[in-house]
């Protein structure tokens, strides 16, 4: 197979997987693939950590990191992020009537809850990080490292990022839900654009990838597009190709895989699932993602709830609750059970089965080819 992306990163395949597991990211890398680290869970320090880890297990070959930078944001967490009050600035814009909301719902599913001070106080850095200003760390630690791509997800890339990596050698790209962002993307100085349709897990927009790919790629050429969205087999990778695509980007397929960082509960909720068990929701982070359907989606989004905060004073909110929620699952709690999703696409619907990733980027290479010869066949 040879794509402009094949050549821009001298992979195999023109498939990028993007995983907040660095084993995904390298197992990808190392079967032909190019794994994309998932930065916005990590602190500079433990980004560091990871990406030292890759290093050492993908033998030179290519992989890359993906940023979380928002176009906008709470206003105090912008504040914070300037230095101005800190963390304290943005647990204090956390309405009281928000973490009684959070304390009633483990009472309604009898989960024991977690220390919400010290929740508080551990789940604030985490907010930071996807302000500009620490956004601006991760990027600085990934570009110490051999990198070969970085992605900006939710907005355009700042000029301090591009400029970065651009002097160090380093593409930049950028997902994009509609071909206006694709367009401000490219005024920004991006080289690679990552159409991503609205099945996709994470933060989505609501246009789907087959709509989606054919305009942005239409807007942009002669700049590559990635396809992302729904695409978790060969055939949906060989439908990316012929909508003018150069390659796929991947993200739920790999949360069903040995080397998932998915809490085990979780990975049994996604391999029974349909695809209709997605919602797109803002009680995991504040802004729209497309995420498994559970009891906390469902609470966050009813009647009773104060409804979430914007981002990311939601993470702050949701990220400690959720880990606790795992922690008691894992026991065999039913009611963090009923809690317990994850970020994932419509996808999900075809994850029946465990594998190890570099299966399933075989797997999908092997469907792919049969693909294109029954596409042959139906031509002469």
């Amino acid at each position: 197979m040879r794509t402009d992306i094949c050549d821009m990163f001298g992979i195999e395949f023109p498939l990028l997987a993007f995983s907040h597991c660095r084993d995904v990211v390298a197992a990808v890398t190392n079967a032909g693939g190019m794994g994309v680290l998932g930065a916005v869970a990590y602190s500079p320090e433990r980004l560091e950590e990871e990406l030292r880890w890759i290093d050492d297990h993908v033998g030179g070959r290519p992989y890359g990191v993906d940023v979380l930078v928002p176009g906008k944001i709470d206003e105090s967490a912008e504040r914070a992020g300037r230095g101005e009050g800190g963390l304290d600035t943005m647990l204090a814009s956390v309405p009281a009537e928000h973490w009684t909301f959070l304390q009633s719902l483990f009472e309604k599913y009898d989960v024991p809850p977690p220390d919400l001070n010290r929740a508080r106080k551990s789940n604030s850095r985490g907010g930071t990080q996807v302000t500009k200003e620490g956004a601006t760390e991760l990027i600085e630690v990934s570009l110490a490292h051999p990198i070969r791509l970085i992605a900006s997800a939710l907005g355009t890339p700042p000029p301090l990022m591009v400029d970065k990596a651009k002097s160090a050698g380093v593409p930049v790209a950028a997902l994009v839900g509609t071909a206006e962002h694709a367009r401000r993307q490219v005024a920004a100085g991006v080289d690679l654009i990552v159409a991503q349709g609205g099945e996709a897990g994470g933060h989505t927009g609501e246009i789907s990838t087959m709509v989606l790919v054919p305009e942005v790629v239409d807007t942009v050429a002669p700049i590559p597009v990635l396809a992302a969205g729904g695409i978790g087999t060969g055939r949906q990778m060989a439908a990316a190709l012929a909508l003018g695509a150069s390659g796929v980007w991947c993200g739920s397929v790999w949360l069903t895989t040995e080397e998932a960082e998915t809490p085990p509960t979780v990975k049994e909720k996604l391999l029974a699932a349909t695809s209709r068990d997605t919602v797109r929701s803002r009680s995991r982070t504040g802004k729209p993602a497309r995420q498994l359907r559970s009891a906390w989606t469902d609470e966050w989004d009813g009647p009773g709830s104060p409804g979430p905060l914007g981002m990311p004073i939601q993470m702050i909110v949701a990220h400690g609750a959720m880990a606790q929620i795992d922690k008691i699952a894992a026991s065999g709690n039913p009611g963090a059970r009923q809690l317990a999703n994850y970020f994932v696409g419509q996808v999900v619907g075809q994850m029946n089965t465990v594998k190890p990733a570099r299966q399933v980027v075989y797997d999908m290479i092997e469907e792919f080819a049969a693909a294109l010869d029954r596409l042959n066949t139906i031509a002469r």
